[in-house]
């Protein structure tokens, strides 16, 4: 009897100890490679920049879309400068634009380079992705991409007949006379849509000012493109806003022709998610398709295909 309390104690330890090597198996190697794996060191005369999603300065979430921080882009850039082996950086741009301030400060990092830019507009490269196109030395679109689309927009939900309509009032207590201006909870005076209007017209000023000078336009052509309007890639070629239609190996060979390339090797510059950082991306996209998916529903019943 003491016998196979002995074996059963010694199967048990057996089990315990295999749990922990498979459980460290599991959890702890993918999480080293993770950490360490892609540590390598890169080797290319090509550094190859990917900018897609929404711009912002610090690549915050924006309603379930993808962003991209004109902080890291800049970094990418300036170190793409101090690797000796690089010889021309690719903007690979998808991006439908952003916050003014973010696009400003890509392109201003752009012209800064001491070694020349190229952008590659794939899908989009509209408003603030089109901004930072612009500052580029070459431009290479997709002759069915979405470019241009200079303009400024700054739009917001208002609330105020709701409120009234379920008898909620709003308290204003302000110091300063424009604080609470663009408030949802209450209507847009004439006067303050008028001042809101004058700023955005400022920046937009700025965003032709900066296409005209990139793009050798007159202020004129500039300002005769800039109504909003997006254009398909072979449009803009017609109007001067990109170089070339084509694709990578367009660029590619763009590259070597003019730089004195015998061939393109990249260097990919971009943020390496961690294990946790990809596990919770994973998730967040899920619970976001699973909402996309019943929004889909309500549309096509409505008799609308998305």
């Amino acid at each position: 009897m003491k016998k196979e309390v002995v074996q059963r104690s010694r199967w048990k330890v057996i089990l315990i100890v295999l749990g922990i090597i498979i459980g460290f198996f599991f959890l702890f190697i993918p999480l080293l490679f993770a950490l360490f794996g892609g540590q390598q060191i890169a080797v290319g005369n090509v550094a190859l920049i990917p900018l897609s999603g929404i711009i912002t300065t610090d690549g915050s979430s924006y309603l379930g879309q993808g962003t991209v921080s004109s902080q890291e882009i800049v970094q990418y850039i300036e170190e793409a400068n101090d690797n000796i082996q690089i010889k021309v950086i690719l903007l690979e741009i998808n991006s439908p634009g952003g916050s003014a301030v973010a696009s400003d400060e890509i392109a201003s990092a752009v012209k800064k380079s001491k070694k020349p830019v190229v952008a590659l507009i794939r899908e989009v490269g509209a408003s603030g992705g089109y901004w930072v196109a612009s500052s580029t030395e070459h431009i290479v679109a997709n002759r069915m991409s979405i470019t241009g689309s200079i303009g400024v927009i700054s739009s917001y939900l208002e609330f105020s007949g709701l409120m009234d309509k379920y008898g909620v009032g709003y308290e204003q207590l302000t110091a300063g006379k424009y604080k609470d201006m663009g408030t949802p909870f209450k209507k847009m005076s004439e006067e303050e849509r008028l001042l809101f209007q004058k700023k955005l017209n400022r920046i937009h000023d700025f965003f032709i000012e900066e296409v005209a000078q990139n793009r050798d336009l007159s202020l004129s052509k500039a300002r005769e493109l800039a109504t909003g309007e997006f254009y398909l890639g072979v449009e803009a070629q017609e109007l001067g806003l990109v170089d070339e239609l084509g694709d990578k190996t367009t660029a590619e060979e763009y590259m070597k022709k003019t730089y004195n390339l015998d061939d393109v090797s990249y260097v990919v510059y971009e943020r390496q998610l961690g294990l946790f950082e990809l596990l919770s991306g994973v998730i967040a996209d899920q619970f976001f398709r699973i909402g996309e998916g019943i929004g889909a529903v309500f549309i096509r019943f409505g008799g609308v295909m998305v």
